[in-house]
Formats: C-alpha cells, sequence, structure tokens
C-alpha cells in the first residue's frame, strides 16, 4: 500500500466522477421508449436517487467499521464467507469497472463523432481508455490531478446545460401530474427495466469505498465522500432530465444514445449542439479515469489474499498496481469489440445487482451478529435505509430476469465462473483476512 494518500476532496470527486457519466447522457433515451408519462420518467431518477442515498449510506458505515480497501470484496468475506467476497471482487473487477469503462468509451466516441464524424467509433473508444490507462501508470499524483481537473469540467458543463436549458431555450409542455395510472406505472415491467438504467447512471456511489485504505482519516472522510458525492449527483441527474424533458421533444430522443448531443442541439441549435457534444466527449473522459483508477485496486487486496493470484497484486515502488491496470484495459478491449452498448449495459448493471444486494443485507446480519463491533459512523433511520435500498433492488431483479433473460443468464455465467476460479485459486485451508 502507498503512503501517498487522497485526500476527502479527491474522494468525494472520484464517488462523483464514477457516478457523473454515461448514464446520465444516454439513459432518458431508452426510457421514453417505453414510458410516454413525464411524472414517471422523472420519478425513475427520485427513486433510483433514494437507492443511491440508501446504499451509500449503508456502505459508509461498513466502510469505517471494516475499514480496509476492496468495497463489497472485503465486506462480504468479512460477513459472510471468502468465496463471496471474491464472487463480489471478481464481478467487479471483470464487469463492475471494465464494462462500464468500455460503455464509456463507447459513448466518448459517438459524443466525438457528433463533432468530428467519420473517425472509427471503436478505434477512438479504445484509444481514449488506453491513453487514460497510461496516465494512471505514470503515478498517483498525477492520476489524482488529472481526476480533479476533469470532473471540474465535467460539473461546469452540467451547469451550463442546466442554465441555458432553463432560461434561454424553447420549452416542450411537460405534464407532471401523476394521473389515475401513475401508482401501476411505477410498478409496471417498463419502470423496473428502466429503473436498471437509472441505476447505472447512480452507479459509483459506493466507489470510495474500494480504496478506504487510500483515503486520509477514513472514518471522518468516508462517510462525507458517499453521502455528499451522491445527494449532489441525485439532485443534480433531476434537474438535469427535467432540462432534457423540457428542451427536447420526446420523439427525438427515443431509442437514441446521444441524449446530450440531441438536447444541445435544441438548446443551441445545430452548431451549439457539436459544441455541447464535444464537451460531453471531454466529460466522459473523467469518467472513465475515475474507474481506471479504482477498478485495478480490487484485483490487487484479491491476490494479495489469493497466493495463486499473486501476480496480480504486483504494484510499482510508489503503489501503481500495474499488472491490474493492464489487465483491466484488456477486459475493457474485449467489451469494445465484443457487444452493442444497450447488451453490455444490461448485463453489467444486472451482475452489479446481486453485489450491492448481499452488502446491505450483510450491514443487517453484521448488526445482529456483533453488535458489539466499533462503529464509528452508524447509518442514519436503520433499519428502514437498508429496507428501502434491499426492496428497490430485488423489484428491478425480478423484472430484469423476466424481460431480459438473455443478459440474465450470462449474468449467471458470470457468477457461476467467479465461483470455480476462487476454488482453484485458494490455498488448502486459507482464509481471507478480515482487516
Amino acid at each position: 500500500m502507498t503512503s501517498k494518500k487522497i485526500s476527502g476532496i479527491t474522494a468525494t470527486n472520484l464517488v462523483i466522477a464514477n457516478m457523473v457519466g454515461t448514464g446520465v447522457f444516454t439513459s432518458l433515451g431508452f426510457q421514453v421508449s417505453s414510458i410516454p408519462s413525464d411524472f414517471a420518467l422523472l420519478a425513475l431518477w427520485v427513486v433510483g436517487g433514494i437507492a443511491a442515498l440508501c446504499g451509500a449510506l449503508c456502505y459508509a458505515e461498513l466502510a469505517v467499521a471494516l475499514p480496509r480497501s476492496g468495497g463489497e470484496y472485503n465486506f462480504l468475506s468479512r460477513i459472510y464467507h471468502p468465496a463471496i467476497g471474491f464472487l463480489a471482487g471478481w464481478i467487479s473487477a471483470l464487469v463492475g469497472f471494465a464494462g462500464p469503462i468500455a460503455l464509456a468509451g463507447l459513448a466518448f466516441a459517438k459524443y466525438f463523432d457528433g463533432v468530428f464524424p467519420g473517425v472509427p467509433q471503436e478505434l477512438l473508444a479504445l484509444g481514449i481508455c488506453w491513453l487514460i490507462t497510461g496516465i494512471h501508470l505514470i503515478g498517483v499524483r498525477i492520476g489524482e490531478w488529472f481526476q480533479n481537473i476533469s470532473t471540474l469540467i465535467k460539473f461546469g458543463l452540467i451547469f451550463v446545460l442546466i442554465i441555458a436549458g432553463i432560461f434561454f431555450a424553447h420549452p416542450q409542455q411537460i405534464h407532471l401530474n401523476p394521473g389515475p395510472d401513475a401508482f401501476g406505472t411505477l410498478l409496471s415491467g417498463p419502470f423496473a427495466v428502466s429503473l436498471v438504467y437509472v441505476m447505472y447512471s447512480y452507479s459509483g456511489w459506493n466507489a470510495a469505498t474500494y480504496i478506504t485504505e487510500e483515503i486520509r482519516n477514513p472514518a471522518k472522510n468516508m462517510p462525507w465522500a458517499l453521502l455528499v458525492g451522491t445527494a449532489g449527483v441525485v439532485l443534480l441527474y433531476i434537474v438535469l432530465n427535467y432540462v432534457f424533458l423540457l428542451t427536447t421533444p420526446k420523439p427525438a430522443l427515443s431509442g437514441q444514445v446521444e441524449v446530450g448531443l440531441i438536447v444541445g442541439g435544441s438548446i443551441f441549435g445545430n452548431l451549439g449542439g457539436r459544441i455541447v457534444s464535444a464537451l460531453i466527449s471531454f466529460g466522459l473522459v473523467a469518467t472513465i479515469s475515475a474507474m481506471t483508477f479504482i477498478g485495478p485496486r480490487i484485483t490487487k487486496r484479491m491476490a494479495e489474499d489469493l497466493p495463486k493470484l499473486r501476480i496480480f497484486g504486483r504494484a510499482t515502488k510508489s503503489g501503481i498496481p500495474w499488472v491490474g491496470l493492464l489487465f483491466q484495459i484488456l477486459l475493457v478491449t474485449i467489451f469494445v469489440k465484443s457487444g452493442t452498448f444497450e447488451t453490455v449495459l444490461v448485463y453489467t448493471q444486472f451482475s452489479l445487482l446481486l453485489c450491492p444486494f448481499l452488502t446491505v443485507l450483510g450491514l443487517i446480519v453484521l448488526r445482529i451478529r456483533e453488535p458489539l463491533l466499533e462503529r464509528p459512523y452508524k447509518v442514519w433511520a436503520y433499519p428502514l435505509t437498508p429496507i428501502i435500498f434491499l426492496a428497490i433492488t430485488v423489484h428491478m431483479m425480478v423484472f430484469v430476469i423476466r424481460d431480459r433473460p438473455t443478459q440474465s443468464v450470462l449474468g449467471l455465467i458470470t457468477v457461476v465462473a467467479g465461483l470455480i476460479i476462487y476454488f482453484f485459486s485458494k490455498e488448502s485451508g486459507q482464509t481471507v483476512r478480515s482487516k
């Protein structure tokens, strides 16, 4: 572990940068295709935001009670069994970061194509992902500086979109009255599947827990990084999607990935839309950077606990997990070359619903099993907070299995493959350290 630790501000920026990325600039195009109600479309972001906040608060308690890097890998190994922890780490390493990095790279290429058409998108997606990996191989301080600057630029872009959309655009008529069928819509299959896209947009609220030991004073900075980062993004997303609906006709958005480009064109005209598209492309760089920074830390932690995977734990003198970074970019390359945007998105999100569900359930298990465990921070409104998160997650999983069986089966295969690798990798009688 490197002695150079990141600040609470950088930890918060990592949460924000992991959350604000591909999803918010692409999800609405898939949602308006199946949900006509403006009220329900905005309710998606409210419900998803509630789930993300509840999850972040639960993770904050676990992170300071079990202060070791690795996120779900650490939590589930400690609460349940090392095999379950390894499964979470396997999913995170395989699809939790590599998949979303590939998605962000593909989105970067699509938005870049809106400015400079004709550049091969696959090549461009791979190029930006490899470039950022190279930056993070240089050192922690360079990566931290790059992360903070790119996150600030991303936020500047979003505020410009919001202000211009509210005060200068020609508004569409929005109907925010719930209507008689509102409750049924919120419980429907299309709403649950659309919520998967929303939760993908919110994914990253747990980012700081993967690098607990690299954060200064985690008992203080961890809860604030998760809470401030998540709450800020939730508010931002609700307002931003309101602006999207206010400024752009829904038929123009339906089925489209480049939502930001279309909205930018509606607000600023063709030239302005291309400028916005260029800025969104740069904003996605911050997302790729944040996930590139965190993902290899999980691989490194797993390698430290499993001697047969020791090669993945190799790091430079300054603590950069270079083998993990190279392994991650190899997976990113495979994802970019083998899957469409929507297929990769649903597959990765379904696979990742399982780990937060088990983790938040584990918070309740740990409260019952170890009531005297030192907890510098305790989740607000327990047990209501974890119960809300668990209920929303189960609701999504049921409908995703029903409506997206192919991606669900692929997710199940990923889980089984992880368990097989674990039992071949562990030494006889080996256990994973809890702290």
